[in-house]
């Protein structure tokens, strides 16, 4: 049995998502877009990486192969004849949403099936009504934004105004999410938690997934930076995960990154965050290296998805693949025998592809350890595929959707 790491790189689609056409999303695919950008040498960056997009690791494992299973070609650079180390293939999701509680309880056995509420993309987006009961009971002067809008470029258009007034900046996207972004120093990090907390009272009726936090730093608008310490408020899952039955088991359940926002708090033991890539990968190597046998170690890399997907950078994108890639043999070589370890995706966030949200997407599976069979796996028809081998592996219950991939 051992234990199971599962890590997901937020936002790394595959394309070929046969309804991609509902979300307005046909023809994305993140990482073909990413490596054809590379390949017309559109994503070079001066001393740090040039030239076609280069992850030998991840490609040895079947990237590139599941790419081509998923949307009928291999991105550019990830070509190879070579032995495979690793299980590969491609999930489609069953959830009807491409927001991030969607891909993540899904991948945990626990697909979304219903629609959750979204704010129209209007300007303004919220009602008075709901702005005014948000002011009242936050005791705030108003709010500034009202608006769909990327996180970053709001804060630099709308930042020195709310350290001037006080207000909070309050913005969503395509996702059912209301996000409320302030100055740590000027609001206070604990007043935006809770005005956070409030909000997501109001906004029970209107079945909104999630109130997120958004807090920043900085002197002004060349400046201002968002913090590690984001908090989502999230609507609790509709059943139990793969989580729920691990902790239920007795097992210990690592959250690293945003996991345990996602969930609510939910089947989680342990709780580490850190500000970016590097440092969950670090917590991930050090959990790797003391946690006991039947342990499930669970890591959001939220990067890829706010700072280069959502911003649209493809180049900031494929470098930080490149990084990541390179640090994987770090895991490898740590590994006992049993582990197991799944590397995939909750979405996809093509930064090529017109707007700032999420598309729809197929995402990987890579599945590797010790002694995982290096095989085809396909396409998978859910992403609860991914926690129904995860729970035979660890020797759990059966979860209610998915089929054990090994």
């Amino acid at each position: 049995m051992s234990r199971a790491i599962l890590i997901v790189i937020d936002s790394f689609g595959l394309g070929g998502a046969s309804d991609a056409a509902q979300f307005g999303d046909e023809g994305s695919n993140t990482l073909g877009s990413i490596a054809t950008h590379c390949a017309k040498g559109l994503a070079n960056i001066d001393g740090v990486r040039s030239g076609y997009l280069s992850l030998p690791n991840l490609t040895r494992m079947g990237l590139g192969r599941a790419a081509k299973a998923s949307s009928g070609e291999t991105p550019p650079g990830l070509e190879d004849d070579g032995p495979v180390t690793a299980a590969y293939g491609f999930a489609r999701q069953m959830s009807v949403g491409k927001d991030t509680p969607s891909g993540h309880w899904e991948m945990a056995g626990l697909p979304v099936l219903f629609d959750w509420g979204y704010f129209p993309k209007t300007v303004p987006c919220f009602t008075d009504t709901l702005v005014a009961e948000i002011v009242e009971q936050g005791g705030l002067p108003g709010i500034l934004g009202n608006c769909h809008a990327s996180g970053t470029q709001i804060i630099e258009q709308l930042g020195d105004e709310h350290v001037r007034t006080g207000k909070p900046i309050c913005y969503t996207s395509a996702d059912s999410v209301f996000q409320i972004a302030a100055h740590e120093d000027h609001f206070g990090l604990e007043r935006l938690y809770e005005l956070c907390v409030m909000t997501k009272n109001i906004l029970e009726p209107l079945a909104i997934g999630r109130v997120i936090a958004r807090p920043f730093v900085g002197d002004g608008p060349a400046d201002f930076k968002r913090t590690a310490n984001r908090k989502d408020h999230t609507t609790p899952p509709h059943g139990p995960t793969l989580l729920d039955i691990a902790e239920a088991a007795g097992r210990e359940v690592v959250s690293i990154g945003k996991i345990s926002d996602i969930f609510a708090h939910r089947g989680i033991t342990k709780l580490l965050k850190a500000a970016d890539t590097n440092g969950l990968f670090d917590h991930t190597l050090a959990e790797v290296g003391k946690a006991a046998d039947g342990s499930l170690i669970f890591t959001n890399l939220v990067d890829f998805d706010s700072l280069y997907g959502h911003r649209r950078n493809p180049a900031g994108y494929a470098n930080e693949l490149e990084s990541l890639d390179k640090r994987l043999p770090e895991l490898e070589a740590i590994l006992r025998p049993g582990d197991l370890v799944v590397i995939s995706a909750d979405h996809g966030c093509d930064p090529t592809w017109p707007g700032s949200d999420h598309t729809r997407e197929n995402i990987p599976v890579l599945i590797f350890g010790p002694d995982v069979p290096a095989i085809n796996l396909g396409g998978r028809s859910s992403f609860a595929d991914i926690g129904q081998t995860i729970a035979a592996h660890l020797q759990l219950p059966r979860l209610k959707y998915g089929a054990d991939c090994l």
